[in-house]
């Protein structure tokens, strides 16, 4: 048990009745409380050799577990890294102020609004570069709602190429952002969809909003360019990853949480110590919705067209294969940790899988054969 499931143990009941979660913040803790309990099942490994048993549990595959979430940032970052375009890509950071933020975790929709306006003003600087050609970049957003204190804080990374296809021209290298549209077509557009979003209300907070932020919302870019041979593992960094890896816990005696994180302004260490249960409501706030999409792609790589598909990528096709053979369960236990979960540790033979088990119970892999089969020849 790792630290993180320790204090969601300790104090799931109180979170229940003092905190009021959602209905999905429930699941992902339960899961994540759970994660790698043998009762849950798993499955059974033996060696031929000197009959040693070994028994692998079954994991939570919840992006909220700090073990599964690393897991599923690798998986994301591997399978993006497949989509992206051979040029140098622009990391931008788009931000609202804090006076925003509270209507996105009363109405959690309105993170759509967010990859909306992102969307439209990244298509539009492109189109403004030549309107008859219409230029289409390849764009990745992921959003983020939290920030290194774990405060409810909404904002977009966005993966830009430096360049797009035209109508006509097959490619057309794109070096100047203009950060200053950027900013203020950022702020009309997001304002202009939440006040669709939320009506007549929403008009008095907006003309606030105009008023304070003349220079539009702040949006901010990375000066180091992301390459192709370093894309992926550059992004990887911004995917689904948990929101606080164990290793920030410093502490934690029942009843107080000690955490440390690196201050963004001025990259000083601050160690916060605060009572279990604000640890766990600052966490479970960010904790999205169920089928909710963090990620998403956009123009080139969210479209199939013929003639996107002449592009060259970063990562070509023949090497899918050995990257994704690389995130199987094994390999990624033998490449971080440095030893192989299937050697025996009696003879040093590999191990072979045996049987699983489900809910304390042997399940023969015959009857799961039927069972898939049986539903698969079915009519829908």
């Amino acid at each position: 048990m790792n630290i993180l499931q320790e204090i969601f143990r300790d104090h799931y009941e109180e979170m229940l009745y003092i905190l009021h979660p959602r209905q999905s913040v429930i699941e992902n803790v339960e899961r994540m409380i759970n994660c790698g309990d043998p009762s849950f099942g798993g499955a059974m490994y033996g060696c031929t050799e000197c009959g040693n048993l070994k028994f692998v549990p079954f994991r939570c595959h919840s992006r909220f577990c700090p073990t599964c979430g690393n897991m599923y940032s690798i998986d994301r970052t591997t399978s993006m890294s497949f989509k992206l375009i051979n040029c140098s890509h622009r990391h931008c950071v788009f931000t609202i102020p804090e006076d925003l933020r509270h209507f996105f975790l009363e109405d959690r929709s309105l993170l759509n609004c967010l990859f909306s306006a992102v969307r439209s003003v990244v298509l539009l600087m492109f189109q403004k570069i030549n309107k008859s050609e219409s230029f289409t970049p390849g764009f990745i957003c992921v959003l983020h709602t939290f920030g290194r204190p774990l405060e409810w804080n909404p904002h977009i990374h966005c993966l830009i190429s430096e360049g797009g296809t035209g109508n006509n021209i097959p490619w057309r290298k794109v070096t100047h952002f203009n950060f200053t549209f950027l900013r203020n077509a950022f702020c009309t557009a997001l304002l202009n969809e939440m006040h669709t979003h939320i009506g007549a209300s929403f008009k008095k907070t907006k003309s606030l909003i105009y008023k304070q932020c003349k220079e539009g919302f702040y949006v901010y870019a990375k000066p180091k360019k992301c390459e192709p041979n370093t894309v992926a593992k550059y992004v990887g960094r911004y995917l689904g990853r948990p929101v606080i890896a164990t290793s920030r816990i410093d502490d934690y005696d029942g009843e107080f949480v000690t955490f440390h994180y690196n201050r963004h302004e001025d990259d000083v260490l601050v160690t916060e110590k605060i009572p279990a249960l604000e640890f766990i409501g600052r966490l479970i706030q960010h904790i999205p919705e169920k089928h909710f999409k963090m990620i998403r792609y956009y123009g080139i790589y969210a479209r199939h067209l013929e003639k996107d598909k002449k592009l060259f990528r970063a990562i070509s096709r023949e090497k899918h294969k050995i990257l994704l053979s690389l995130n199987r369960w094994r390999e990624s236990i033998l490449r971080s940790f440095g030893y192989d979960p299937l050697k025996c540790h009696c003879c040093g033979k590999t191990m072979i899988f045996m049987e699983l088990y489900f809910k304390h119970k042997r399940v023969p892999l015959d009857e799961l054969y039927e069972k898939v089969m049986k539903k698969y020849r079915s009519p829908s």
